[in-house]
């Protein structure tokens, strides 16, 4: 007869954030079942913890709180090795086992295995010890998005839907747009009708559907709710939510693997709805509950821009309550989500970690703009720009030490904001010694030299 090593499901790791906060060991996981077991268990709610089918479901019929999938890490544990993940190809999909699909799509964007870039410019220039830039700016439509979308369509098409939908704030409506045409299927996406034209562009380039609302992200969100109930459809972000969340766990398993399967002192995040930020932390719970990192205490700084920052606001202030923005003023529309859905969890990690979240200016986030793409050859859209800036001031506050490991994530191209970088300067030709736009001159040396010489 054997005997099984008692281990915890998926969500009961939750508990695991808390412990590494604290420096407490985590038990590794080693499955030795004598059957076949599912590795998909179904949907349990966060809050009640009542066990849900699999399904296009994403409140619990209880307590109304968000569901998560919840997996049989002892089964996971089988096949998920260090050794078999470095065997299996580039992209997200290596990690399956901790995906809430049957089996990697055979269609799709190569989203993924992204660089982890050494910033040993930008580093000393902000103080910090060692920091490495999760570069998502390199994915199929230039943003971190792709990940959880590629998880969200698989299971669209395993659960049989035609349609493909969203609420976005400009990168997951071109994420959305992008994977619908790789599935062959339709795509209907909401924007705020004052979005970046650059973003709107983007998911038209894919033969997306665009329904520009004049009102706030989280007035469109409610329309996709009606929309989701009435059409059918797959809303990433509203039916399908569970699963699209579990695809931003994927940059946790990234930047183990990329960090030589060890964890960082803190990794800083952009704060949107929170689900980016959590689901960071959870997938190091997992990895931690898997055995394939030890456990350690891992600081969350999240970050938001102070023009709607009711998180950071909350924070600020030690509230256990996040006041909702009703009118969100920023260049940073990407994060300009004023109710976020996983807000609370978001505040609580923080704190749990000994981090932070940070309200970041919108021309600290313009300078950390440019100064990123000076110093390290990224160009980052203004999520990007608010992450660093985020850095900046949690190391002057001293969350983030001197001799810390940071990790930030640069989770889009600055292309779909292009003009973000410029707020905050003044509109003038540049000298011969600065970066900037020169004046036009006539195309003679003499010219040049009359312009080169001449402003010296």
């Amino acid at each position: 007869m054997t005997t099984e090593t008692a281990t915890p499901t998926a969500t009961e790791t939750t508990g695991a954030r808390s412990m590494m906060a604290a420096g407490a060991p985590a038990t590794a996981v080693t499955g030795t079942g004598d059957g076949p077991r599912a590795r998909i268990l179904g949907l349990r709610c966060r809050n009640c913890r009542r066990p849900e089918p699999l399904g296009p479901s994403y409140v619990c019929p209880a307590c109304f709180g968000p569901l998560e999938v919840d997996y049989d890490l002892a089964v996971a544990a089988r096949t998920l090795t260090r050794e078999a993940v470095a065997a299996r190809p580039q992209g997200i999909w290596r990690y399956l086992e901790l995906l809430p699909v049957d089996a990697a799509p055979r269609r799709g964007l190569a989203v993924g295995s992204t660089p982890l870039v050494e910033a040993t410019r930008l580093g000393p220039e902000l103080g910090v010890g060692r920091l490495w830039l999760k570069d998502d700016t390199r994915n199929p439509t230039l943003s971190f998005k792709d990940r959880p979308v590629a998880v969200a369509a698989a299971r669209a098409v395993e659960f049989g839907f035609e349609v493909l939908a969203c609420a976005s704030t400009g990168n997951l409506a071109g994420a959305v747009a992008a994977a619908a045409a790789a599935l062959g299927l339709r795509a209907y996406v909401f924007v705020p009708a004052d979005l970046e034209p650059a973003k709107v562009d983007h998911a038209l380039a894919y033969g997306a559907t665009v329904v520009p609302i004049e009102g706030t992200y989280d007035e469109i969100n409610r329309l996709s709710l009606e929309v989701a109930d009435e059409e059918g459809w797959a809303f990433v972000n509203v039916n399908l939510r569970p699963y699209y969340a579990e695809g931003s766990k994927t940059l946790a398993f990234e930047i183990a693997e990329g960090l030589g399967w060890r964890l960082p002192d803190v990794i800083v995040a952009p704060i949107a709805s929170g689900a980016l930020f959590t689901k960071v932390a959870r997938g190091i719970d997992e990895l931690v509950a898997l055995g394939l990192v030890e456990a350690r205490a891992v600081r969350f700084v999240g970050a938001q821009p102070a023009g709607c920052a009711p998180v950071a606001s909350a924070f600020g202030a030690g509230a256990d309550v996040i006041a909702p923005v009703r009118t969100p003023e920023t260049i940073v529309r990407s994060l300009a989500i004023g109710s976020p859905a996983d807000g609370l969890y978001a505040l609580e990690l923080a704190r749990a970690s000994r981090g932070s979240i940070e309200a970041v200016p919108d021309e600290a986030t313009a300078a950390a703009i440019r100064r990123l793409a000076a110093s390290e050859g990224i160009f980052a859209e203004t999520a990007g720009g608010v992450t660093i800036a985020a850095v900046e001031q949690a190391r002057r506050s001293g969350v983030i030490g001197p001799d810390d490991e940071v990790v930030a994530l640069v989770t889009g191209n600055g292309v779909k904001t292009p003009d973000a970088r410029l707020f905050g300067l003044e509109a003038r030709p540049a000298g011969p010694d600065e970066p900037g736009l020169a004046p036009p001159i006539r195309p003679s040396y003499a010219a040049f030299e009359a312009w080169y010489r001449g402003g010296r």
